[in-house]
């Protein structure tokens, strides 16, 4: 299984939160990272987006399907969002389109076993798969991009 994390990108700064849009920077962010990402995701595979609008925005940036999934909200847990994308006896790839600090906690329990705050920027995309170490629910990173470096 593959496990690919994208930080939504640059937001305004408005209420309510789960309103908020894009900034032109976001906008620029996000058809940059799905410019790099599309071509690079795999055929079977799933793409799970938080109800909040700047998620949404970053998502729609692929052109392709995605599904609203409320357990990667912005006041997710780490557990929440490994159970929505059936971490680590999933099938195939699912991207996760959501919120820091949510992120960079189930990064750091996929790759390390523990929820230590790991900062994941702004349309930044970590993607990690599935190993058969020690641990059953073991990651590797596969790479960590931001949108600057695409």
């Amino acid at each position: 299984m593959e496990l690919i994390l994208w930080r939504h990108a640059d937001a305004e700064f408005s209420y309510p939160d789960l309103e908020r849009p894009l900034s032109e920077k976001g906008h620029k962010q996000a058809r940059r990272m799905a410019k790099f990402l599309l071509p690079k995701l795999p055929e079977r595979g799933v793409i799970l987006v938080s109800p909040a609008l700047r998620a949404q925005q970053t998502a729609a940036a692929l052109g392709v399907a995605f599904i609203t999934e409320s357990r990667i909200a912005p006041d997710a847990t780490a557990d929440s969002v490994l159970q929505a994308a059936d971490w680590p006896n999933g099938d195939g790839c699912v991207l996760i389109v959501g919120h820091q600090p949510t992120l960079g906690r189930v990064a750091a329990r996929v790759l390390f076993g523990s929820e230590i705050e790991l900062s994941v920027k702004k349309g930044s995309v970590w993607w990690m798969s599935a190993s058969d170490q020690r641990r059953s629910d073991a990651g590797n990173l596969k790479l960590m991009i931001t949108p600057e470096q695409v």
